[in-house]
């Protein structure tokens, strides 16, 4: 089972860092993201050209990881979540539910257009310093 304090922190927010690896060459971007909890996934945009998705092509392995932040300077605030995921490309069987509820999150997004790419977790880690400085709660597949 996922830990609710993770899904309640996904939920709080809306981008998320990607690295992706690949091709002796390594790359950051941000995405809008919707995150669907009962698959532990989440959805982005992004188009075939830009370098993130080209490594991702790039990669046999089609692990990527992530991150989401909370933007503060008050240590006793801090949170922040890590993950390891699988990145697929959004097929036609699927694209309609998937683009349905990520333009529902994001309806501005139809005019910039992009292929959805699904995000699917197999690993995390998040910290959350008030329940203790640097305390962690890990899960994985």
């Amino acid at each position: 089972m996922f830990p609710q304090e993770i899904v309640k922190f996904i939920k709080e927010h809306h981008v998320l860092t990607l690295a992706v690896a690949g091709n002796s060459d390594l790359w950051c971007s941000h995405a809008f993201y919707e995150f669907l909890e009962d698959e532990l996934l989440f959805i982005i945009t992004s188009e075939e050209k830009t370098r993130h998705i080209q490594l991702v092509k790039a990669s046999d392995s089609r692990t990527v990881a992530g991150a989401i932040a909370l933007e503060t300077e008050k240590i006793g605030l801090i949170r922040g979540l890590q993950f390891k995921a699988q990145i697929v490309k959004g097929n036609d069987s699927l694209l309609d539910r998937y683009r349905l509820k990520y333009l529902s999150r994001f309806p501005y997004a139809i005019l910039k257009g992009g292929d959805l790419w699904l995000l699917k977790i197999t690993e995390a880690k998040f910290t959350d310093n008030r329940l203790g400085f640097g305390k962690k709660l890990n899960w994985s597949l």
